[in-house]
């Protein structure tokens, strides 16, 4: 599939709102790496793990799942040779009981979901590994219990903690200090117990100055009394920090020992809460597991877009079978390209494992590609029109299409001359035909219409549309063509019956009437040779004006035998047909007699070139002598 498909037909979009039922970010990665899969196989199976899922999700109220945290930056640093904090081998610890109660909870489920049941035998139960971390990891912290060493060395530095403090205390309530003191409170400051000070008796108190505020008035002084005291503590942390990194180390190389099984179960935990997530959003829009084939059969029974509100209109579709190609006609805004959307979508959501909201009886085929042509593709970097690059697109498909290929269109040919664009949507209509592929397409041509009906392989369409309320239905009706919904308009805007009458019959045989309108009364043309308009005659010099042209033209050159007239309009020759120019001046009212009608066509440098060398100028014939020497060495 190209990049142009999933933005179309909305398949990020739809992969989001799965995702949103996922409890790990392990089940939205592996979204995010899902991709349709043509492969009839492996789609049947992706659907069964939903409906087995489902099933669970039907017959248990709680899934074990959550609190199942994503651990692969975690592996990733023990792979480097890292040391884990206490927190991440938390998170591991979480992941393994995870791991632990789904494999017990799938342990009993054979009969539910064979398939779920079967991938827990691949999981590798490490209860010894979350237990040890449990034990010596507690709040995030290295616990005192660890170690005996670690409890003996906390020990001792709570007692020097205490008499730190106990000292300090009797600092606070000597009566020799009072005056030097600012606040009255034990301060600690980069793990060193530290008292206030004013800043102008810092040096009448015996210690050391840790910090100073901000606004300078206050120094925080570790007194002398403790200073042998705190490099003692020092001394008992950095053998805590020393005991603390040993258990660390040896907690993070047991789970490095285990680390095969841990990714084995990283990927079932990842494919469970992925499968999972599919199931719940099944349960959210009712749906249910579409038959699958590879042949391009697709049947969709009261199917819905996935996207859209749960009160929209049902689908009902059919193809590939009796018909390998349908055109959709209709009225704008009338659902045809949501039609177009929803085949394409459900399509995609089937090759992806995804339930669908429909119907028993809805069928979706396995393609090697879906591609769309859908909405304004034009580019403002590469200056492509409208139909310019619904072309380019159109090419495009057709260099990378197979015979299993599902193809969407809308307004196919449009954007250019009515008959050319038809003609040509006829033309790409059979070669895609041709080459084995099942398409939709949407127009408003009554040509393709029409070349439908008379193709056994196409059938025709129509939204159905409510010609009293000019409303319409959203309802595809297979095997009916879209009526001109521009009559019943006009008809409803009070346009009189005689000209809809007409228009119905021009619709029809294309019989039009010849009758001539001459001096207010009507002369009728005889039917075997209609009276034709005299084309106008023009003279070289003539200022015209030309129809589709914003501006006047001169005649350069006079009618040839096809009544072709060659012009200068805006520095450029063009040629046009003599009945689509009109005459604005004569040529002998806009110049004086005599005058040479060549130089009108003649540029301002020609004109002074040609003047310089009549008079000789030097500087004009070593020009003209050097152009002739430069086209000679090329």
């Amino acid at each position: 599939m190209n990049t142009m498909t999933y933005e179309k037909l909305q398949y990020i979009q739809l992969k989001e709102m799965v995702k949103n039922h996922c409890v790990s970010g392990l089940g939205k990665e592996l979204l995010d790496r899902l991709q349709p899969s043509s492969v009839l196989k492996v789609v049947k199976n992706r659907l069964n793990e939903t409906t087995e899922a489902r099933n669970l999700l039907n017959a248990e109220s709680h899934i074990p799942l959550k609190g199942i945290s994503h651990v692969g930056l975690h592996i990733d640093k023990l792979e480097k040779g890292m040391i884990l904090e206490p927190s991440e081998l938390v998170a591991i610890a979480d992941f393994l009981r995870g791991c632990r109660n789904i494999k017990t909870f799938m342990t009993d489920k054979a009969f539910f979901a064979p398939t779920l049941h079967s991938y827990a035998h691949s999981m590798t139960d490490l209860r010894s590994i979350e237990e040890e971390i449990q034990f010596t990891i507690k709040g995030n912290a290295v616990a005192s219990e660890a170690s005996r060493d670690l409890k003996r060395i906390r020990n001792q530095i709570s007692k020097m903690e205490s008499k730190i403090e106990e000292r300090l205390h009797k600092f606070l309530k000597s009566g020799a200090n009072k005056e030097f003191i600012q606040e009255f409170f034990i301060s600690k400051k980069d793990d060193r117990y530290t008292i206030p000070i004013k800043a102008s008796y810092k040096n009448q108190v015996a210690g050391t100055i840790v910090e100073v505020s901000a606004k300078g008035a206050t120094v925080f002084i570790e007194p002398a009394t403790v200073t042998k005291l705190n490099a003692e503590l020092a001394s008992f942390k950095a053998e805590e920090a020393m005991e603390e990194y040993q258990l660390l180390a040896t907690l993070s190389g047991t789970v490095f020992e285990q680390l095969k099984p841990i990714k084995i179960n990283i990927e079932l935990i990842s494919q469970y809460d992925m499968i999972f997530a599919k199931a719940k959003f099944s349960k959210s829009l009712d749906g249910i597991e579409p038959k699958i084939n590879d042949h391009g059969y697709i049947r969709l029974a009261g199917c819905k877009h996935p996207l859209l509100p749960a009160d929209s209109v049902p689908l009902d579709f059919e193809i590939g079978h009796d018909y390998r190609s349908l055109i959709i006609t209709g009225p704008n805004a009338g659902g045809k390209t949501v039609v177009l959307k929803t085949i394409g979508i459900l399509t995609l959501a089937a090759m992806s494992g995804l339930h669908v909201a429909g119907k028993e009886g809805t069928e979706l085929a396995v393609f090697d590609h879906v591609f769309v042509d859908i909405g304004d593709n034009q580019s403002l970097e590469n200056a492509l029109s409208t139909f310019s690059s619904h072309m380019k697109n159109i090419s495009e498909i057709m260099l990378a299409v197979s015979n299993n290929s599902l193809l969407l269109f809308d307004e196919i040919g449009s954007g250019t001359e009515p008959n050319e664009g038809a003609a040509l949507a006829i033309a790409i209509l059979e070669e895609f035909y041709q080459k084995g592929c099942i398409t939709v397409a949407t127009t408003h041509y009554g040509e393709i219409k029409r070349y439908s009906e008379i193709h056994s392989d196409f059938m025709n369409a129509a939204m159905q549309f409510n010609s009293e309320t000019l409303e319409p239905k959203y309802k595809l009706l297979i095997g009916q063509s879209g009526e001109s919904n521009a009559l019943w308009i006009a008809k409803k805007m009070d346009i009189r019956q005689k000209v809809l009458q007409k228009a119905k019959h021009y619709i029809d045989n294309k019989d039009y009437n010849l009758e001539r309108v001459q001096e207010g009364k009507i002369k009728k043309a005889k039917a075997e040779t209609p009276s034709k308009k005299a084309l106008p005659q023009f003279d070289i010099g003539d200022k015209v004006k030309v129809s589709g042209l914003d501006g006047y033209a001169i005649i350069y050159k006079k009618k040839d035998s096809f009544n072709h007239v060659i012009v200068l309009f805006e520095d450029e020759f063009k040629e046009v047909h003599a009945n689509k120019l009109e005459l604005e001046i004569k040529a002998a009212d806009l110049y004086p007699e005599g005058y040479d009608l060549n130089a009108l066509f003649v540029s301002y440098e020609e004109r002074k070139l040609d003047h310089d060398l009549k008079r000789g100028s030097k500087k004009a014939l070593r020009n003209v002598a050097a152009d002739m020497r430069k086209k000679l060495n090329e």
